[in-house]
């Protein structure tokens, strides 16, 4: 195998080895500056929360922080945003569509939130544009199954947007984590392109049973091995296999900015589970271009604008 990026200012080049056009990032975080403020108020305070510290490693401005992204080789970047509360997440809908039509190399985001208004503001943000959703069901604190977002499931489902769900029950459990609702879910709409955030953490043997039943089903790799949470070590050989087999199925993500460590401590940390450089180039792009619809993308005729 190609040998993994030590350092940030390495990525670029181990990226030109794999004979990559760029990284394919699927889990990214932009948020309206009053709640970014109150998330990395949250994390500073993470001893509290976590039982560790947990330090952002970008704690940058947005022009810094999407110069940062650019320079690794993104060449479209999420700014997923998620609701803590009910009556949020149309507020936040707006700001992500101004924010992509400010950036355009950004890629136009929606959130939702478990109330009767998602029925209305789901299809209004993909009339709009919106091109990746995200959820966070422990932070929003509702369950994923409850039958008042069918609806917006529903439009999800024929737009064929993905949708990066945060379900699994680390680094913190809530009320209605876990695979089960995610499956029931799946079981109503089976066409959703859900994306396991985290690899679904620590339930990943379920999570990967969904994405070996559905084939919209997706797992995403942030944080997974790191280093924070595990190493590729601790992979067992069995689930080795299992994400070999998944080759098509599993997507870079890293939850720039709000990482403890380097972006290149994610990158090495997958290469280190030695499954071949073929397996490195579907996750680090072609998983995430296909869902994200980057697969044109060449570095001549991008998007990317310099601010």
């Amino acid at each position: 195998m190609i040998a993994p990026p030590r350092t940030d200012a390495e990525i670029p080049g181990y990226v030109e080895a794999l004979d990559l056009p760029g990284l394919a990032d699927i889990h990214v975080h932009f948020l309206p500056q009053n709640v970014l403020d109150k998330v990395w108020s949250y994390f500073d305070d993470a001893e509290a929360h976590y039982s560790r510290p947990w330090p952002i490693h970008y704690r940058h401005d947005t022009d810094t922080r999407l110069r940062i992204l650019r320079d690794l080789g993104l060449h479209r970047i999420p700014a997923l945003t998620y609701p803590h509360r009910p009556g949020m997440a149309a507020w936040l809908n707006d700001w992500n569509r101004e924010f992509a039509a400010a950036h355009p190399d950004v890629v136009h985001c929606g959130t939702l939130y478990a109330e009767p208004e998602s029925a209305e503001y789901v299809p209004a943000a993909l009339k709009a544009g919106a091109r990746l959703f995200k959820v966070h069901v422990q932070v929003g604190g509702f369950a994923p199954d409850d039958r008042i977002l069918d609806p917006a499931w529903a439009a999800l489902s024929e737009a064929q947007v993905p949708i990066v769900i945060h379900a699994g029950s680390k680094p913190l459990p809530g009320e209605f984590t876990g695979p089960e609702a995610v499956a029931r879910v799946l079981e109503r709409f089976p066409a959703l392109n859900f994306v396991i955030a985290h690899m679904g953490m620590p339930e990943y043997d379920a999570f990967a049973d969904l994405a070996e039943a559905h084939s919209g089903v997706h797992l995403d790799t942030t944080m997974y091995v790191s280093g924070f949470f595990n190493h590729p070590a601790e992979v067992a050989p069995a689930f080795r296999e299992r994400l070999l087999a998944l080759q098509d199925k599993v997507v870079l993500g890293s939850d720039f900015p709000n990482i403890p460590y380097p972006y290149a401590d994610q990158l090495s940390g997958l290469a280190g589970l030695d499954l071949g450089d073929d397996w490195m180039r579907a996750v680090l792009w072609e998983n995430g271009a296909r869902l994200l619809g980057l697969e044109e993308v060449v570095t001549g005729d991008d998007a990317r604008t310099e601010e």
